[in-house]
């Protein structure tokens, strides 16, 4: 999906990747993220979120929850993090990562409460009355208030399958003022998921968007007021001025920060392709050739690869995807002119964190590229005897 940008904007990247694969430095089934890119990319989002007057907190799941990166972008201008679930929560606090908002997409369960609150998180999302009530009552005895988003999630929204769960607006009016009377808890703003989609290659904003703004004036006839309006979902410097037109105060960057997001494949935006999905060739059969896989994703929208015998010797060669009813222990590539250990690069729209893959983190590709650390899949460092200390 991305190859043609990555080409075009990030070639050495690519480059990068085939020589570390050829010299031994990593293996099949590894993505390699350019550090300097992801900079530069949060800078443009920084800067067009001033601009727009919207706070960013950034997500970490797309490229493993890995340490490195989030400090690189606390340091390049998104201070805080949105996490996806507790456990990826908790493991950004242990980085020293500030956390402005957990819950969403992903509940806390209840035995985790006191463990998430500790964390003292910004924001925590609720999707009923019953979540509310239960961090209410950790909150109360832990002498705090602690400031949620409530999700709305109306009958006509889109939700993505899996991922069902929310205030519809009936459910929301009968029960808002039960939410206010829990003294552990202040209603601080609203949330839902996906805010905006892109549909011919252009950012619209969802129903749910029209919902959340039905919800805060619901709100406030309650008299609740200056509610945070935080719109997740293809975050990107193309599509925050919409944002702010529909009253979003919060954007959540992920793919953009590798540039990644449906609107990057087309090359022409400020932030630039900074990963790339690198394996080989295991062999040969039925005039195909099959790659070592483990890293695939079943939404990558994948068009093609790169076949190299060297970084200056790349073909082109079409994919078949997998069926992602199996398990991918290969990939498949409509080709039978590869040779077995041959470097294959892809460049996808990808999960790391639910992949079995292995991230690599390079920096200063464009003079005298520099391998910094090799990280399983949630971000864990893997020993290895191949990076220069």
């Amino acid at each position: 999906m991305f190859l043609d940008a990555t080409l075009k904007q990030n070639r050495k990247l690519i480059e990068t990747a085939i020589q570390f694969h050829q010299q031994g430095l990593i293996s099949p089934n590894t993505y390699v993220l350019d550090l300097d890119m992801v900079k530069h990319n949060v800078q443009m989002l920084s800067k067009e979120a001033k601009k727009q007057d919207i706070e960013l907190l950034f997500m970490t799941k797309q490229f493993g929850r890995n340490e490195l990166v989030a400090r690189a972008i606390v340091d390049a201008g998104i201070k805080k993090a949105v996490a996806v679930d507790p456990w990826e929560a908790i493991t950004l606090n242990q980085y020293g990562i500030k956390i402005g908002h957990v819950g969403h997409l992903v509940q806390i369960p209840k035995g985790m409460i006191r463990t998430i609150l500790q964390l003292e998180p910004e924001f925590v999302t609720v999707f009923s009355y019953e979540n509310a009530r239960q961090i209410s009552e950790v909150a109360v005895q832990m002498d705090k208030k602690q400031k949620i988003f409530l999700r709305i999630a109306d009958t006509e929204d889109f939700l993505y399958n899996g991922q069902n769960g929310g205030f519809t607006l009936s459910q929301l009016n009968h029960d808002v003022e039960s939410l206010m009377r829990l003294s552990g808890i202040e209603i601080a703003g609203l949330t839902s998921f996906p805010c905006v989609l892109i549909k011919d290659n252009l950012p619209q904003v969802t129903q749910n968007v029209l919902t959340m703004q039905q919800a805060k004036k619901l709100l406030a006839e309650k008299g609740i007021h200056d509610l945070e309006m935080n719109m997740p979902s293809a975050t990107s410097t193309a599509t925050m001025k919409l944002l702010k037109e529909n009253g979003a105060t919060q954007g959540e960057p992920g793919h953009a920060m590798t540039g990644t997001t449906p609107l990057h494949a087309s090359g022409d935006l400020p932030e630039k392709p900074s990963m790339v999905y690198v394996t080989e060739v295991s062999h040969l059969y039925n005039h195909q050739a099959y790659v070592f896989g483990g890293g695939f994703y079943p939404r990558s929208r994948m068009e093609g690869a790169l076949v190299a015998t060297d970084k200056r010797n790349l073909q082109r060669v079409s994919v078949i995807e997998n069926d992602p009813a199996n398990i991918d222990y290969y990939g498949t590539l409509e080709t039978e002119d590869a040779h077995v250990g041959d470097t294959v690069i892809y460049a996808f729209r990808t999960q790391v964190f639910v992949t079995n893959a292995q991230i690599a983190i390079v920096e200063n590709i464009n003079a005298n590229p520099k391998l910094l650390g090799i990280y399983d899949s949630v971000g864990h460092v893997i020993p290895t005897n191949n990076i220069d200390e």
